[in-house]
């Protein structure tokens, strides 16, 4: 009876909330891509504690609208792995670090596209927090990308050599 309700009551707050919440979580990555990780390669400690408070944002707000326990462990996986990278960055710098926030960002990448494809495109009205979540599964999709280029490099370490665009002139010169 009181998983019963529980479900219901969970039901009904994501019934209610999962399209605000596509706008939340596209600030919140866009806050963590766009200002929080760049101050944080400069070495500024509290865009750090930001980051990771904006992690929990995103678990939690991924977990409401999935509801689903597979999501969560997922992304507390992916949270465990950034935390770690980033102590072990602190302490002492390594390329495990590297390979530790990649995996975190191929996780968290892949667990939000799939959560919020299913919310964007579910049965419903198309409001402008749905079109903002289009803009979210776009970006999930790039920080997957991201992650997969990052182990990629560092697996293949000459991998992208030599990857420079030929640029010719088609125009008379005047």
């Amino acid at each position: 009876m009181v998983n019963a309700n529980m479900n219901s009551s969970l039901g009904r707050l994501r019934e209610r909330w999962s399209d605000p919440l596509l706008t939340t979580l596209t600030v919140l990555l866009i806050l963590m891509l766009f200002v929080f990780a760049p101050l944080q390669a400069v070495g500024i400690k509290l865009f750090q504690v930001l980051g990771f408070a904006s992690a929990l944002g995103l678990i939690g707000g991924l977990f409401l609208m999935s509801g689903s326990p597979t999501v969560v462990v997922a992304l507390l996986a992916a949270f465990i792995m950034a935390g770690t990278a980033a102590v072990s960055r602190l302490s002492a710098p390594s390329v495990l670090d590297v390979y530790l926030f990649a995996g975190a960002l191929l996780i968290m990448g892949v667990a939000l596209a799939w959560v919020v494809a299913r919310t964007v495109f579910a049965p419903g009205r198309v409001t402008h927090h749905r079109i903002i979540g289009a803009i979210l599964v776009y970006l999930s999709i790039a920080v997957t990308f991201t992650a997969l280029f990052t182990i990629v490099g560092l697996l293949v370490p000459m991998h992208f050599r030599g990857c420079r665009l030929k640029i010719t002139q088609r125009w008379p010169a005047r």
